[in-house]
């Protein structure tokens, strides 16, 4: 089931530092979790590293998996939560299985051209990168939670 965000008036674009700092902690945590795999991998070949196709397959897998599994469930990973950043449709929803694999093969895309789909954002009016654009989505900086503060209410 699809989640319908709330606080849609209180969001605004997303602008390219910010996706970029939330992009290296996600960074960090999927090089963990590769390395978790590849030692699972590695205990299951006698001790050899194993560098075949299928290895890749299951990182590239994993890898898809970490960012869909994020995006569908409440729009941000962990490294777009530390930022407070969301990908949601237009319309203020979640993103759909076929949406998430469209972000996340733009994504490639854009990272393998230099970082062209991303460096869109500067030159794009509702500061959209390609994978954005191709799979119907936008990212968007969530308000700072409210704090309540004791004996006020």
């Amino acid at each position: 089931m699809r989640k319908r965000f709330a606080d849609l008036d209180q969001t605004w674009p997303a602008g390219l530092g910010r996706r970029l700092g939330a992009m290296i902690y996600d960074a960090l945590i999927l090089m963990a979790v590769w390395m978790l795999l590849g030692f699972v991998a590695v205990a299951l070949n006698g001790g050899e590293a194993n560098t075949s196709p299928l290895f890749h397959s299951v990182l590239f897998v994993a890898t898809f998996a970490f960012f869909a599994f994020f995006w569908m469930r409440g729009g941000m990973t962990l490294g777009m939560q530390a930022w407070r950043l969301r990908v949601e449709t237009p319309e203020g929803l979640s993103l759909t299985l076929p949406q998430c694999l469209m972000r996340f093969l733009i994504a490639g895309l854009s990272f393998a051209a230099l970082g062209l789909g991303y460096w869109w954002v500067l030159i794009d009016g509702e500061r959209r990168g390609w994978s954005d654009i191709a799979s119907g989505s936008r990212v968007v900086v969530v308000p700072k939670p409210v704090k309540n503060k004791p004996g006020k209410q």
